[in-house]
């Protein structure tokens, strides 16, 4: 893997993950509380799920970096090679049986806020001190098999900006009350 694609996903991460920071600021708690439906995710539900979800990922790129030859002829699922090559996950309600319907809501908004720059800070010191575009070791996603560290950051801004079409709809909810 080239050095400037390494660079490029990492570029893509920050920019994902600066606008959740960034939008945190159109909402007040209640807001971000504020269920669209009473068996969907208010937008502090998805802002929990973004978070916790990616500090597991960041695990697994530490867990990928660090054992370098783990698993290292193992494939991803063919669902995430196409998700993959299309840079995107599919643009449709994805059903995922870890998430919990009942997860909680953020306390405060200075907790989303601190919550995802400690990710942004982590990710870029582990990819500073490490070499991603070369990295082999993998591990196992529970529905989608092995990811290498750089895949796992590729998977991680996806994931988010995937999440944006869910944030879309909730403010479609939210702003037209």
């Amino acid at each position: 893997m080239e050095i400037n694609k390494a660079n490029t996903y990492l570029r893509q991460f920050n920019e994902t993950i600066e606008k959740w920071i960034t939008y945190l600021d159109d909402y007040t708690l209640e807001m971000l509380c504020q269920k669209p439906q009473i068996n969907s995710w208010s937008l502090g539900q998805v802002y929990v799920h973004i978070v916790e979800d990616t500090e597991y990922f960041i695990e697994q790129m530490k867990a990928s970096l660090l054992f370098d030859n783990a698993n290292s002829e193992k494939e991803m699922h063919r669902n995430a090679k196409v998700m993959f090559e299309n840079n995107e996950f599919p643009d449709m309600l994805l059903d995922n049986p870890s998430n919990n319907p009942n997860l909680r809501m953020p306390q405060s908004k200075d907790e989303l806020l601190q919550s995802l720059v400690l990710i942004k800070d982590e990710v870029n010191k582990l990819y500073s001190i490490s070499d991603f575009s070369n990295s082999n070791g993998k591990t196992e996603h529970p529905g989608l098999l092995f990811f290498n560290a750089l895949e796992w950051l590729r998977f991680a801004e996806m994931h988010m900006r995937h999440h944006l079409r869910q944030k879309s709809r909730i403010d479609d909810k939210i702003f037209s009350k």
